[in-house]
């Protein structure tokens, strides 16, 4: 078999193995970004455990083929950019989403989010959700309620009690 073909059925492997294990995915245009932009942004997301690249889109037709993602096809159209997350389904979305809203450029195609296809409406909303500890945090708050609103009850009848003792 020719070296080319080995090498690109290789690359096409490689993406399909970053699709099956990215717990998100999300695909992007970066047209009209300078190479300081998309060197700022690369930093960013690689600082998140992110790893962007940029491959050949009929390389990316085939591994979605393999993969059963094919819905991505549609959007592979002039240079495409993807962003592979493994631990973190926000991070690739938020910095991405953040970055776009700074840089009009970038322009957000598609994602898929644990494996399921995502539009450009869906990636956006996942962007805008809070941090796993604001998340966290605020199921906190909802559990404290309860008990703090008994609290302020029981503190409130007892002092009636004592006025009316005194």
């Amino acid at each position: 078999m020719n070296k080319a073909v080995e090498a690109k059925q290789t690359v096409v492997q490689e993406i399909a193995d970053k699709f099956k294990s990215a717990a998100s995915v999300v695909v992007v245009d970066y047209r009209g970004l300078s190479v300081s932009q998309v060197t700022e942004l690369r930093k960013q997301l690689r600082e998140a455990g992110v790893e962007f690249k940029v491959y050949k889109n009929t390389l990316v037709r085939r591994a979605t083929a393999e993969v059963g993602h094919e819905e991505l096809n549609e959007v592979l159209t002039g240079p495409n950019a993807i962003a592979f997350s493994n631990e973190d389904v926000v991070a690739p979305a938020r910095i991405i989403n953040d970055f776009a809203k700074a840089n009009e450029q970038l322009e957000i195609k598609a994602g898929l989010i644990e494996g399921t296809y995502a539009s450009v409406e869906e990636v956006k909303a996942l962007a805008e959700l809070p941090s796993r500890e604001g998340l966290l945090s605020m199921l906190l708050s909802v559990l404290q309620a309860p008990m703090r609103n008994l609290a302020l009850v029981t503190k409130a009848v007892a002092e009636q009690k004592e006025e009316q003792g005194a």
